[in-house]
Order: structure tokens, then sequence, then C-alpha cells
């Protein structure tokens, strides 16, 4: 489980750092969406809130986030 955490914080990371390709950021926010977790949920909404990001970033990561949340309360 220690695994976990240590990829979710490179995830968020990889998201945020400007340095990276938008195209290497926006599959980052897809493999949060892949994880599902409560934590990954978190990391996409601060990606959504991230207003350096690109728009189609942002979006991506709002369905995302949305479909986490639609997944917990079935």
């Amino acid at each position: 489980m220690e695994e976990q955490p240590d990829e979710l914080k490179k995830l968020a990371s990889i998201t945020s750092d400007l340095e990276f390709t938008s195209d290497l950021r926006t599959k980052a926010i897809e493999q949060l969406g892949t994880i599902g977790s409560h934590e990954a949920l978190l990391i996409l909404l601060e990606i959504v809130a991230n207003d350096r990001l690109t728009t189609k970033e942002r979006e991506l990561a709002i369905e995302h986030a949305k479909k986490i949340v639609k997944s917990s309360h079935q």
C-alpha cells in the first residue's frame, strides 16, 4: 500500500509541472482517473483549480473527478 501514495505524489508533481509537455501531464491526469481513490480525486480537483494549466487538461481532470464521484455512490 506504500506504493500508491508515492505514485500519487509523482503523478501530482507531473500534472503541476509546466516544464513537462501537455501530453505527459494529460497522461498523468488519466492515470489519476484510473486509480480512482479518494486521494486521486483530491489531486484531480487541485488540477481543476490550477489556472496555469490548459483548459483541456483542467476539463479532463474534472471529467475523471466526476467518474470517481459517480463510482463511489453506486
